[in-house]
């Protein structure tokens, strides 16, 4: 008994330490706060410095969504949260808010930002429309030098991220899920 109390005490300690550097830009208040036009303008400045050739895909792409921050934490089963813009032909039409369930093999906690471009009009109306979901782990492009050349649109959607901060161990299968709120 003495012994399952220790590991559950270790696990709980370890847990926590492995957490904090996602918990680092995290403001719990500012969560269900709409995402600010400076925080996209920042995130969309970030990722053009990352790989210039994003900026084919601003221009060429019927709509995107900026999540400027996604929190994400797990042991064994993760979740992220994030909220984010909508635009359609460079025009904000709303807010976003994604939400990811995951499992497997993972440890940790991370920030990070995404960026989603959809290719065509049916694939905005899609995420707009319906409950999207997209299995990011399997679809996502990391946001380095060059990495924009080799992308391309699947089912109309091409989805680009980069790691703000903590550290996350995966193999894990998941996707996430999207909420859209038109703009008043």
């Amino acid at each position: 008994m003495t012994r399952l109390f220790f590991y559950t005490i270790a696990t709980l300690v370890a847990s926590s330490v492995l957490l904090m550097p996602a918990h680092a830009g995290w403001l719990p208040n500012k969560k269900d706060q709409p995402t600010s036009e400076q925080e996209v303008t920042e995130t969309i400045a970030l990722f053009l410095k990352s790989d210039q050739g994003l900026q084919e895909f601003f221009d060429q792409a019927y709509g995107y969504a900026v999540f400027p921050k996604i929190y994400k934490g797990a042991i064994g089963v993760g979740g992220a949260y994030g909220s984010g813009q909508v635009y359609e032909k460079g025009k904000y039409i709303g807010e976003s808010k994604l939400y990811q369930l995951t499992y497997g093999l993972q440890l940790g906690g991370q920030a990070y930002a995404e960026l989603i471009f959809f290719g065509e009009k049916d694939a905005l109306e899609r995420f707009i429309k319906e409950k999207a979901e997209f299995s990011a782990q399997v679809s996502a492009i990391a946001a380095t030098a060059g990495a924009s050349a080799d992308a391309a649109y699947s089912n109309g959607v091409a989805i680009f991220t980069m790691a703000i901060g903590g550290l996350m161990y995966e193999a894990s299968v998941g996707g996430q899920t999207f909420e859209f709120t038109p703009a008043e």
